[in-house]
């Protein structure tokens, strides 16, 4: 794996535990010699994350698109920063760079770049890993809801496996490895 992509919060959220995770996947990643993907902001967990990186040594891709550039004021210090025209555009652009994908505590914005993800891996679009980085168990209720729609049918156990779920970044990073 040469680039992984991370969907995460424009916000640092209310546990420190949450930085503490960015700080944890920055070094699992530059330890492996893998590049960041990113949503491009210097802000919240993104921000984070990618200075994190960058202290490290290690190589940062932004995505951002023309619109949040102010909002979510672009980090204009990364290895490479594209701007696009539409969000579209930008998970298009993200999925091109990234050989796996990773969320980490977010919003909707990262729920719904998840969710798109998982689907296309779902519908053969990719055949790239997608995890969830659970950080201070941020994802529980997610899982466990995952759990329910798979044991009500509304998810096939194929569909649920793809999403590979883990509390450190290390084991994440190990079973995206295999």
């Amino acid at each position: 794996m040469k680039n992984i992509c991370v969907y995460c919060g424009s916000s640092s959220g209310r546990l420190p535990a949450y930085a503490d995770g960015a700080r944890a996947l920055a070094h699992a990643l530059v330890e492996r010699d893998i590049g960041l993907v990113y949503g491009g902001a210097s802000i919240g967990l993104m921000g984070v994350l990618a200075d994190t990186v960058l202290q490290l040594g290690g190589r940062v891709a932004g995505v951002i698109p023309q619109a949040l550039a102010r909002k979510e004021v672009a980090h204009h210090g990364l290895t490479e920063l594209h701007i696009t025209h539409t969000m579209h555009e930008r998970k298009t652009r993200m999925a091109e760079l990234s050989d796996g994908f990773i969320a980490m505590p977010g919003g909707i914005g990262t729920f719904e770049e998840l969710f798109e993800v998982w689907t296309w891996a779902q519908l053969g679009i990719h055949a790239k890993p997608v995890g969830l980085l659970n950080v201070a168990g941020y994802y529980d209720a997610l899982t466990a809801f995952l759990d329910h729609a798979k044991e009500e049918q509304f998810l096939k156990p194929q569909h649920r496996s793809v999403l590979i779920v883990e509390p450190e970044p290390v084991a994440l990073l190990d079973r995206f490895a295999a």
